[in-house]
C-alpha cells in the first residue's frame, strides 16, 4: 500500500523523535529492523569486565541483555532525546533487578552530556548520525567524555540505500563512506576500522529491502 505524503512525514518525524503510542510502535519496529546492526555493533565493542558503556539513542533498549551478558560488572548509561523511549527502556529494569543499579537511562538534548570528562570506556550509537544537528561539535563532546584510549562506534546505513526510502527527507543528513571520512577528519577521532555489511530487512513501509550499512570504530587522536 502506498503511503500518503502526510503519513511519510509522520514516519520521518517519529523516527527522529518517537512520541506517544505511535512512538512506542515505531520503537518496537526499530528494534526489530535494527537488531542486526545493533548486535554487530555490540560485538565489535569488545566489552570487558568493569567497563562503562554509553549508548546514544537506545530506543526501547530490548537489546540490553545482549550488552550485559558480554562481561561482569558493566556499567551501562543510555541517552535519549525521546521521553517516550526513555520510559519504555525503564520498564526493562523490572526484569533486571540484580543489575538495575548499574543501568541508567537519561534524557538529554542531543548535544551535551551531563558527564565528567574522560569517564567512559566505550560509546556506541546505531542509526542516529543522520539527526545530529552539528556533527563536528557533537563528536567533540563524545571525545570529551571518553577516556583517552576509549572506543566510539558509529553505525549508519549508507546514503545510497537511505535515498531509496520514501520517508527520508530533510530531517535526515545522509553520509556515504567518503562523506563520513571527511566528517571524522574534522573531529578529534580517526577511523581505526570500518566494516561494510549488507542485510535484508523490512522497511518502515512494509517492503523487503537490502540495506547496506557501515560500522566505524573510532579512536582518539
Amino acid at each position: 500500500m502506498e503511503l500518503t505524503k502526510e503519513q511519510l512525514l509522520e514516519i520521518e518525524q517519529q523516527l527522529r523523535h518517537p512520541k506517544g503510542e505511535k512512538g512506542i510502535a515505531v520503537g518496537n519496529n526499530l528494534h526489530r529492523t535494527n537488531i542486526g546492526m545493533t548486535k554487530s555493533s555490540i560485538d565489535l565493542l569488545n566489552i570487558n569486565e568493569g567497563e562503562t558503556i554509553v549508548e546514544l539513542g537506545h530506543g526501547n533498549c530490548c537489546h540490553l541483555e545482549d550488552i550485559l551478558d558480554k562481561a561482569d560488572n558493566i556499567r551501562y548509561l543510555g541517552f535519549e532525546i525521546s521521553e517516550t523511549m526513555q520510559l519504555e527502556a525503564l520498564k526493562l529494569l523490572e526484569n533486571f533487578e540484580s543489575t538495575s543499579s548499574s543501568v541508567s537511562f537519561e534524557l538529554y538534548n542531543g548535544k551535551k552530556f551531563d558527564l565528567p570528562d574522560a569517564t567512559i570506556d566505550k560509546l556506541f550509537t546505531v542509526n542516529t548520525l543522520y539527526f545530529w544537528e552539528d556533527a563536528v561539535s557533537f563528536l567533540r563532546e563524545i571525545s570529551r567524555v571518553l577516556k583517552k584510549q576509549g572506543v566510539c562506534i558509529i553505525t549508519f546505513a549508507q546514503k545510497e540505500f537511505m535515498q531509496t526510502l520514501p520517508f527520508v527527507n530533510k530531517k535526515f543528513k545522509l553520509y556515504n563512506t567518503n562523506e563520513f571520512e571527511l566528517l571524522i577528519d574534522q573531529s578529534p577521532f580517526f577511523i581505526k576500522e570500518m566494516f561494510h555489511k549488507t542485510e535484508q530487512v523490512e522497511s518502515k513501509t512494509g517492503a523487503l529491502v537490502e540495506r547496506n550499512y557501515s560500522i566505524a570504530i573510532l579512536k582518539q587522536r
